[in-house]
């Protein structure tokens, strides 16, 4: 039987599920905001899993995929093992319906912050604390920027087997080959020997239910890998893309989109074109390599060397 697991003071026993805080934090109103965390602990050991979303308030499809996840039956009833459950990591910035915190910081920019910081270094400071010593690896789900549509991906580091093979667990359409950044909760918790996935879908702001349906189903594909949830779902083909680039506007004007994201496409193939809007002239947009649509910009209203799509190559 598994032990007793402390998060924060608040202790959750075998076979329980509990919702917690992971801490309040006081606003300038004198109201306090509180972080639930939703813990599914079961009778039987295995690997202990966070699943956790809304790290930039308005990154709503990975909140839609945790919720989506708690609320499952055979979620509430785990077979072996733990789920950590984050559906709004910022809450914040969730109530503000922004990505960066009041004061203007990044919160994936803040780890592993301090105990006595500023409001995000506060936040991660919590997360490395009481939530990242329990678990064994996690995914944290993010989505694309404003206007930008990422195809559903998982972001690893493919130098790490062990990230690899969670990735391939989990098997989203794409894996990319991601390096870690500064003072981001997936560089942190590598440092302490914590694999953390990232999941991107989507844009922010803007439901995408073929990036939350993937979302939902790769977390049913890892927990399945482990024993934790008898779900019947077909393994997804992944195609793994070792390097980038981006397609940018080589005029100003209005951005018509040809191709569509997450297809496979060959150099010299038209992606898209831009019109001047006063109806004189007509640029293409060419790929210059073989790969996948991994994003698109969906501003229609484009400057001259704006991103507008986002390309992967497939590893060797």
């Amino acid at each position: 039987m598994q032990e007793t697991i402390t998060i924060n003071r608040q202790s959750i026993g075998p076979g329980e599920n509990k919702t917690i805080v992971l801490n309040s934090y006081q606003l300038h109103t004198k109201t306090n905001i509180e972080i639930p965390v939703h813990v599914v602990h079961s009778k039987k050991k295995g690997p202990t899993v966070l699943f956790s979303a809304g790290m930039h308030g308005e990154e709503t499809n990975g909140i839609e995929i945790v919720r989506k996840i708690i609320s499952r039956q055979e979620v509430q009833e785990l077979k072996c093992g733990t789920l950590i459950a984050i559906p709004v990591i910022n809450i914040v910035s969730f109530l503000y319906g922004s990505r960066d915190l009041p004061d203007g910081r990044d919160l994936n920019r803040c780890f592993p912050g301090t105990r006595n910081g500023s409001l995000g270094s506060r936040i991660a400071y919590d997360l490395m604390k009481h939530i990242l010593p329990i678990i064994d690896f996690g995914v944290d789900f993010h989505t694309g920027g404003a206007k930008i549509n990422n195809y559903p991906q998982l972001r690893c580091v493919f130098d790490f087997e062990e990230n690899v093979a969670l990735a391939e667990k989990f098997s989203a359409p794409l894996i990319i080959d991601s390096t870690y950044r500064d003072g981001t909760f997936r560089q942190e918790a590598a440092k302490k020997g914590k694999p953390i996935l990232v999941y991107e879908g989507g844009e922010s702001m803007r439901f995408d239910y073929l990036a939350i349906n993937e979302g939902v189903n790769g977390c049913l594909r890892l927990m399945r890998a482990y024993d934790m949830v008898d779900v019947n779902l077909p393994n997804n083909p992944s195609v793994k893309i070792k390097k980038d680039t981006w397609i940018r506007a080589n005029s100003s004007g209005l951005f018509h989109m040809n191709a569509r994201n997450g297809a496979f496409v060959l150099k010299g193939d038209l992606l898209g074109v831009i019109c001047n809007p006063f109806g004189d002239i007509e640029n293409k947009i060419i790929s210059n390599v073989d790969g996948y649509i991994v994003g698109t910009n969906n501003q229609p209203v484009v400057n001259e060397g704006d991103a507008l799509i986002h390309l992967g190559i497939e590893g060797d």
